[in-house]
């Protein structure tokens, strides 16, 4: 095949002589001609057969002009809050539609208890639980330090000390416990879940699950969904225990109040329906958080860095969803009068 004399921009390319040509050695033909300043608009094509032809020209419609970018479009103002409006819908739209399929696979498992994995199960437990326990002790130890030293500063001023108590242990078992402590399990759970499945996919492991006849929401879904749901009111219980507990040695140290006299006061103060109002906060969280995680988790591209971007998600939703379902619960009880 004769090349044409570089600096010619109509130029004709004899291909008498070409025996075949695929569509790399096309493009390669076409960006020499390019960069010797031919325009290839204009190339003539003579004594090429008609398959060789026709790729060469195939290349050249599908080619870029040099130095031809793609102008960048810009969204407004309004078409990027409608951008985002539609892809919040499609994630919500995505969710509850997981959330319909968790609660199906989880009537199956009521009509089947066999189906249940209890290996799986209890191992995840001990993830979501057991590990678990040290960090919410510790966070909600120090948070019970710090309401009831607040709330000390103030009442301390009017000497209504005893009320302190009264406030702590309210706060605490119905407010502070649940909503905390779903949030750290949303970050190490939630997190965990979508990490896990992620990789799953990203390896094709569900795949083979699914290749050798086994329900992946019997074996990934539900075992994981069960122990957040039964780990997450435990924990809550810890949190009440531990908050009451830091809140009653700030109590002992600023305001004068002995352990036995604030254990006497929080019987006396505290319903046993708030106590338990927070406790039934816990399974809902889970639920939600359970769903979101596994969720995203089974919806991550082929690709590592969707995981990264996925987990991070997980956690901001996870943490959002369980704020605004303390909202809702707190709006509809108070509207109960509970």
């Amino acid at each position: 095949m004769a090349l044409p004399p570089l600096g010619q921009r109509g130029v004709d390319v004899d291909g008498s002589a070409l025996t075949s040509i695929d569509t790399a050695a096309a493009l390669l033909l076409l960006n020499r001609l390019a960069s010797a300043g031919a325009e290839l608009d204009s190339l003539s094509l003579s004594g090429f057969d008609d398959r060789h032809r026709r790729i060469v020209e195939l290349v050249r419609e599908r080619m870029e002009p040099p130095g031809a970018r793609k102008p960048v479009r810009r969204r407004g103002v309004f078409a990027a809050i409608g951008a985002a409006a539609v892809e919040m819908s499609d994630l919500v739209i995505t969710h509850l539609g997981f959330l319909g399929l968790t609660m199906a696979a989880l009537g199956r498992l009521v009509v089947s208890p066999r189906s249940l994995r209890q290996r799986e199960l209890f191992a995840q437990l001990g993830q979501t639980c057991m590990t678990a326990i040290p960090v919410v002790a510790l966070v909600m130890f120090l948070i019970g330090v710090v309401v009831a030293y607040l709330l000390g500063l103030q009442a301390a001023q009017y000497g209504a000390n005893i009320f302190v108590v009264d406030g702590v242990s309210l706060g605490m078992v119905r407010e502070f416990s649940p909503l905390l402590v779903a949030t750290i399990v949303a970050g190490r759970s939630g997190a965990a879940f979508t990490a896990q499945l992620g990789t799953m996919k990203l390896t094709e492991e569900i795949d083979a699950i699914r290749t050798l006849g086994l329900p992946a929401d019997q074996v990934l879904i539900v075992p994981r969904v069960l122990a957040l749901c039964i780990a997450l009111p435990l924990l809550v219980f810890v949190g009440d225990v531990l908050g009451l507990a830091g809140a009653a040695m700030v109590c002992a140290l600023m305001l004068d109040i002995t352990p036995s006299t604030f254990v006497d006061r929080v019987q006396d103060a505290l319903a046993a329906r708030h106590y338990l109002i927070g406790l039934a906060k816990a399974p809902v969280f889970a639920l939600f958080v359970a769903v979101i995680g596994c969720s995203m988790g089974l919806t991550v591209s082929r690709d590592t860095r969707s995981i990264g971007i996925n987990t991070t998600s997980t956690v901001v939703q996870s943490i959002v969803v369980v704020i605004l379902l303390d909202a809702f619960i707190a709006i509809l009880l108070q509207e109960l009068d509970l």
